[in-house]
């Protein structure tokens, strides 16, 4: 089981055109059904994958934030949009539209099934929102100094990544708050947007194509894809840092090849 390689239309950025829960994936519309359909042919059997606009965009990843319960979308979001997500989502899926001045919701929250990071600006009723809708509890939060904890950060309920500069002390923080374990690391050969870059589960992952060997081997072991394939239960339990079976110094030597990667 691997972390797949994909493109949209020569973007890299697929975090931007896609976005990915235990209950479903969105895929912005594209001119051909390349995208689409790397997409359907790892996912099919386990959950749906949904042609989606938001306000007419094809950044589905960046407008919008969701888990297995439900999906929060911002304001532009058509009627006609709102309606077609409704009626092609799991029914136990709740599609909320939201007022949230920073509409770029994939860029200023991100979240796996029990917790999100938020903007440290966000809406007090988008706050309350989220954890109605998506069940989750909400943390305001910066990663690595930066307030786009969207862009800059990707985990799931197994675990994550945060932006390549986050200290130790950062580190130790955000992951015994999310109770998952974290590495800071880059995306598609050296880039620290890892929400724009990469899409993941807690069974599988997807990246941008020019992503290295290394950087997938240490998406692989943070998000323990490998080990997962038994596991598709949209149910599993969270597990804590000390329940995961990576080593921290398989993390680290990927890491540094990672980094010699970058610099040759």
């Amino acid at each position: 089981k691997m972390a797949t390689r994909c493109n949209f239309e020569n973007s890299n950025e697929i975090g931007v055109f896609a976005a990915l829960t235990n209950s479903y994936c969105l895929t912005g519309i594209s001119g051909s059904e390349n995208f689409y359909s790397v997409f359907q042919s790892e996912l099919q059997n386990d959950i749906p994958v949904i042609h989606a606009t938001i306000g007419g965009c094809r950044f589905v990843g960046r407008t919008t934030v969701g888990n297995k319960r439900g999906l929060l979308v911002p304001s532009t979001t058509t009627d006609i949009e709102l309606q077609h997500l409704r009626n092609s989502l799991p029914d136990a899926v709740v599609v909320q539209r939201t007022e949230e001045r920073l509409s770029a919701l994939g860029n200023i929250i991100v979240c796996n099934d029990h917790v999100a990071l938020a903007h440290p600006d966000l809406d007090r009723e988008t706050e309350d929102v989220l954890t109605d809708v998506l069940g989750v509890e909400v943390f305001r939060q910066t990663v690595g100094g930066q307030a786009l904890v969207g862009s800059y950060s990707k985990f799931t309920n197994r675990g994550g990544m945060v932006h390549p500069k986050t200290t130790a002390e950062d580190l130790q923080e955000l992951s015994s708050l999310l109770q998952v374990p974290l590495v800071a690391g880059t995306i598609n050969r050296g880039s620290d947007v890892l929400g724009g870059g990469l899409v993941a589960n807690d069974w599988t992952a997807f990246c941008g194509l020019d992503t290295t060997g290394t950087e997938i081997s240490v998406v692989e072991s943070i998000f323990q894809i490998q080990q997962n394939t038994a596991n598709r239960h949209p149910n599993s339990k969270q597990q804590n840092s000390n329940g995961n079976q990576l080593g921290p110094s398989s993390i680290v030597t990927d890491m540094r090849s990672s980094l010699i990667d970058q610099l040759s």
